[in-house]
């Protein structure tokens, strides 16, 4: 098996090498730029305007352009954000930290709600229960994010001010006191309770569907005809089977969560890479919309193999190629 992660892993690198292509190409074609993006034109001359773009490169051959920066990505050097005047590595680093704990918030509460909905709607398949559920299942998933988003901002946010909206910690704290924590926590508590109820759907979808399968099969009725008592074969024998493909699924969602959240982090105008994401192509800051897809794009290669090595070693049975 990890000889089998080790070969995925170095098939990242020429993939990542075509994604980087596609990414600045496309990135070329976009309309406008920093230019265009920070600078107001009615206290600029155009020839002004028209010496930056020279300087700057804008001009020049795309591949020209590529060749340049994908030898100084390769030195961990994606340029220099024109939005914020900094290093791009240095503005994505601030960013990704809050990105980092919120996905990790929003997962853990995530699985802690989407677990047992799932195994009570598949055990007890039908009844009143279940029908609340795939109710509320059905109701998230036709919901638009940026709707449901909005309307927890205006219930907890504004009219019962319960959650604080905006920032990721209060002004004052002193990092690293447990206060300074304990407000970083507050704060992510919305948008990550949001995105929880948001994204479990399809574990709980998945998982009811797997539970109510695997109560069918032959295996469990060679086991009620051995006499075997019925929690004994929900837990051990329905249960922990159907937990496989969710846990499988744990990379993606490592995945999704870590690329920011784009829509949950700008409504919630918490500061994370999905916010700066959206930011940056407002602002036409390509450099670091670059250098963001391709951080997006690597983490979502990685959750593919980390879904295979855990439903591996979940299921001795299945081994990756």
């Amino acid at each position: 098996m990890w000889k089998a992660a080790v070969r995925r892993l170095l098939l990242l690198i020429p993939q990542l090498f075509l994604l980087s292509i596609l990414i600045f190409i496309l990135a070329c074609f976009m309309p406008g730029d920093a230019l265009t993006g920070q600078i107001d034109v009615q206290n600029v001359s155009p020839e002004r305007i028209e010496e930056l773009r020279v300087k700057w490169g804008y001009y020049d051959p795309w591949y020209q352009k590529y060749y340049r920066w994908i030898t100084n990505a390769v030195q961990g050097d994606f340029g220099r954000s024109t939005s914020f005047q900094a290093p791009v590595t240095t503005i994505i680093g601030e960013r990704a930290t809050n990105t980092f704990f919120l996905s990790l918030f929003t997962l853990i509460l995530m699985y802690m709600i989407a677990i047992p909905l799932g195994i009570i709607a598949g055990r007890y398949h039908g009844s009143k229960t279940d029908k609340v559920i795939t109710l509320y299942t059905y109701t998230m998933f036709a919901s638009p994010t940026v709707v449901f988003a909005l309307l927890s901002i205006f219930i907890f946010g504004f009219k019962l001010q319960l959650f604080p909206i905006g920032l990721s910690v209060d002004t004052g704290q002193m990092p690293g006191t447990f206060g300074f924590y304990l407000s970083r926590v507050y704060h992510m508590a919305l948008p990550a309770l949001t995105g929880a109820l948001i994204f479990n759907v399809s574990v709980i979808q998945y998982l009811r569907s797997e539970i109510v399968e695997y109560k069918q099969s032959d295996f469990v009725t060679t086991a009620k005809s051995k006499g075997v008592p019925s929690p004994i074969i929900f837990s051990r024998h329905i249960t922990r089977n159907a937990l496989i493909p969710v846990g499988s699924g744990l990379g993606y969602q490592i995945a999704g969560l870590l690329s920011g959240s784009v829509f949950i982090e700008k409504i919630f105008s918490y500061p994370g890479m999905g916010r700066l994401f959206i930011d940056s192509i407002q602002r036409r800051d390509y450099a670091v919309v670059n250098a963001l897809v391709l951080l997006f794009s690597s983490l979502t290669i990685l959750g593919t193999l980390l879904s295979d090595i855990i439903i591996s070693y979940l299921d001795p049975r299945i081994r990756i190629k």
